[in-house]
C-alpha cells in the first residue's frame, strides 16, 4: 500500500511544470528512500571515526574528550595479540575465499547438471537451509557433536576413554571453523553460480560437444570463461572484507573458550572484548578504523591488478 501511494505521488509530481525540466521519473524518485537510508546508516556514522583518535572520557562526552592522536593505534599494535588477531583474520578469510570459490563453483556446476527440475529445487533447498540458521543455532549444533559430556563424536564415534576435549584443544579448530563456514555458506554461493551458469548460451555447449569436448572440458573452457564476471565480482566483494570476520563464527561457535583464543581471536572478536571487558571504546574504534582502511586499500589494490590483467573483469 505504501509503495503504491509513493508511485502515485511520484507520477503526480512528474506532471508539475517545475519538475518536468529535470526529467524526473517515478523510478528515479523511488531511489530516494534507499539513498536516504544509506546516507543515514552508512555515511553519517563515519563521523564517529574521530573516537579512534580520542581518549574518551564519558564525563566530558565524545566531543569534548581530549585528543589522543595515534596512541590508540600504537597500543593496539604494541600488544602481543596484534599479530595473532591480524594473522587469524587474514588466513581464515584467505582460506574461506579460495574454498568458497572452488566448492561453490563445483556445487553450482553439479546443480546445473541435474536434469530434473524437481530434484534440482530439492537439492538447492537442502544446501541452502544452513544459510537460514542463526549462528547461535549452528554453535549449539556444533556443541552437540563436540561436547565432552554428550557429544556425538566424542561419545558415539570415539567412545569411552578416547574422548577429545575439543573446546580446550586449539589444534582442531582451524579445521572445524573452516568446515562450519563452508557448510553454512556454501548454499548461497552455489545458488549465485548456478544462476550465472544457467544463463550461458546453450549453443556454446552444443558447439563444444561437436568439437569433441567432454563435460569436464566444457566446464573448463565454456562455463568458467562465461561466468568469469560473476566469479570476479564475488572475489572482489570478499576481498573487500578480508579484514573483517564473521563474529558469530569465531565467538559463538567456540563458545568463547579462552583456551582457543590463539586460533579463534580475530579483529571483530577483539573489538567486542575490548568493549565488554575493558570498556575501551577508543581502542575498539581504532581497530574498526584499521579494518575499514585496510579493507579499502586491499580492494583498490586488487581491483587495480585485475584491471591491468582484464579490464572487463574489474569493478571500476
Amino acid at each position: 500500500m505504501q509503495i503504491t501511494m509513493f508511485i502515485v505521488i511520484c507520477k503526480f509530481l512528474m506532471k508539475r511544470k517545475n519538475l518536468k525540466r529535470y526529467r524526473f521519473s517515478a523510478l528515479n524518485l523511488m531511489l530516494l528512500p534507499g539513498l536516504i537510508y544509506i546516507i543515514i546508516d552508512r555515511y553519517i556514522p563515519m563521523v564517529g571515526i574521530a573516537i579512534a583518535f580520542k581518549r574518551v572520557d564519558y564525563s566530558l562526552g565524545f566531543i569534548r574528550s581530549p585528543w589522543a592522536g595515534f596512541d590508540n593505534f600504537r597500543f593496539l599494535f604494541a600488544t602481543r595479540d596484534a599479530f595473532i588477531i591480524v594473522r587469524n583474520t587474514l588466513l581464515y578469510n584467505f582460506t574461506f575465499i579460495i574454498l568458497g570459490i572452488v566448492l561453490g563453483l563445483v556445487s553450482g556446476v553439479l546443480l546445473a547438471e541435474i536434469a530434473s527440475k524437481i530434484f534440482q529445487r530439492i537439492y538447492q533447498t537442502v544446501i541452502l537451509i544452513p544459510q537460514l540458521f542463526s549462528m547461535v543455532i549452528i554453535a549449539y549444533i556444533v556443541l552437540a557433536f563436540l561436547s565432552a559430556d554428550a557429544g556425538f563424536i566424542t561419545k558415539a564415534i570415539l567412545g569411552p576413554g578416547r574422548e577429545i576435549l575439543f573446546y580446550t584443544e586449539p589444534k582442531y579448530w582451524p579445521f572445524i571453523l573452516t568446515f562450519v563456514n563452508m557448510w553454512a555458506g556454501l548454499g548461497y554461493t552455489s545458488i549465485i553460480y548456478l544462476s550465472a551458469i544457467v544463463s550461458v548460451d546453450k549453443n556454446l555447449y552444443e558447439a563444444a560437444t561437436i568439437d569433441g569436448l567432454g563435460r569436464f572440458k566444457q566446464v573448463l573452457y565454456v562455463t568458467i570463461p562465461c561466468i568469469k564476471p560473476t566469479i570476479m565480482t564475488l572475489i572482489m566483494i570478499k576481498v573487500g572484507r578480508i579484514f573483517y570476520s564473521d563474529f558469530g563464527l569465531f565467538f559463538q561457535v567456540p563458545m568463547n573458550s579462552g583456551a582457543l583464543f590463539d586460533v579463534t581471536n580475530t579483529l571483530d572478536t577483539y573489538v567486542y572484548r575490548s568493549l565488554v571487558t575493558v570498556n575501551n571504546i577508543s581502542m575498539a574504534s581504532a581497530a574498526g578504523a584499521f579494518q575499514a582502511l585496510m579493507g579499502f586499500i586491499t580492494l583498490i589494490t586488487v581491483n587495480y591488478i585485475i584491471r591491468k590483467i582484464d579490464r572487463e573483469s574489474a569493478l571500476f
